[in-house]
């Protein structure tokens, strides 16, 4: 149902439709094999609920930073950073993949793929530096307690920090070392997992080891020790706010959980068709983790509302609720029966 062989019919003047295309010949934006038409409005209805829900939910994310003071923590700025980053991805990037899935093809020529190829690997890797940090400070808060003042120049300088991290390792390919191409059915794009070149080898293993596999063990390394010292203190009464960093640890924890499970079937994928023998990964198997990987766009967002009770939000809603009831009640009233009320 999904696959296929390609059709050169498939795509009506793809050459004259491509703008881009027009502007480097050299390159085709014909991959080796296509999804069938069925297939592509499958991915197409993923890619249309992932985008128009990541927006959302991270939109009603950053409404809620923005209204409620209390929400303003430390740790919530490193969250927010990762919801700035998964919304930007479904504006920038989904929809041009949603596009493509719906036409069959890529549709916005080399140079749209590299910048889709660059935002998606750039966003992506804020959020899981964003987590990393995010162990760190668990680890640091609930290690040493101390009753200071919140401190918001280390998050601030840490959301600096992942941004510029990001692009050092993004920015590369776009200047020669290893490249940005299509990949799995040719209506998305990534790092040419598949070329053979030494310098694409090099920098797909720089890219692993300093992307992924060390963020990953930090984030174990933070959470395993945090985990051991939860269960040696279990036994000791918790203070209020105590249980309160505890379950902010609960809440990252299931983030990064979540964040790793849509992108690790991602990163195997990936490593697969770089370094297996050609052909091994098919349209299929590089669709379905690609799908879930752009899928934790959606989770987050969800982790952190329905996670993160904060009572004084609930009290704000019924204060205001309180005080336009009274307002009401007494705009309603006469002299007379204001003189009663108040008798």
């Amino acid at each position: 149902m999904f696959s296929d062989v390609t059709n050169p019919n498939y795509s009506s003047n793809a050459s004259g439709e491509d703008l881009f295309a027009l502007l480097d010949q050299e390159w085709s934006d014909t991959p080796a094999e296509r999804l069938s038409r069925t297939g592509h409005n499958v991915v197409s209805v993923f890619l249309g609920s992932i985008m128009t829900f990541g927006f959302l939910n991270n939109l009603i994310v950053l409404i809620l930073f923005c209204k409620f003071k209390t929400l303003r923590t430390p740790v919530n700025m490193l969250l927010l950073n990762i919801s700035v980053s998964d919304m930007l991805v479904c504006l920038f990037g989904t929809t041009l993949s949603f596009a493509s899935s719906i036409r069959g093809r890529w549709l916005v020529g080399r140079h749209g793929c590299m910048w889709y190829g660059f935002i998606n690997s750039c966003f992506g890797i804020v959020s899981l530096i964003s987590l990393a940090v995010l162990s760190y400070d668990r680890y640091s808060t609930l290690t040493v307690y101390n009753k200071r003042a919140p401190n918001y120049r280390k998050p601030l300088l840490a959301v600096g920090g992942s941004w510029l991290y990001s692009l050092f390792w993004t920015v590369p390919p776009l200047l020669g070392w290893s490249s940005y191409g299509l990949e799995g059915a040719g209506t998305s794009c990534s790092v040419t997992w598949t070329s053979r070149t030494p310098e694409s080898h090099s920098y797909i293993i720089c890219l692993f080891i300093f992307c992924l596999a060390l963020p990953v063990l930090v984030m174990v390394y933070c959470y395993g020790r945090l985990l051991y010292a939860v269960k040696q203190v279990g036994k000791i009464r918790k203070t209020a706010a105590r249980r309160r960093e505890f379950h902010i640890l609960f809440m990252v924890i299931t983030t990064v959980v979540c964040y790793l499970l849509c992108w690790m079937p991602y990163g195997v994928v990936a490593l697969m068709a770089t370094f297996g023998r050609p052909g091994i990964i098919t349209p299929v198997a590089s669709v379905v983790p690609s799908l879930l990987a752009k899928s934790s766009t959606v989770i987050n967002p969800l982790i952190y509302i329905l996670m993160n009770k904060q009572k004084e939000i609930s009290q704000s809603f019924t204060v205001k609720l309180v005080g336009s009831s009274w307002q009401l009640h007494h705009q309603g009233m006469g002299p007379c029966d204001r003189k009663r009320h108040h008798k």
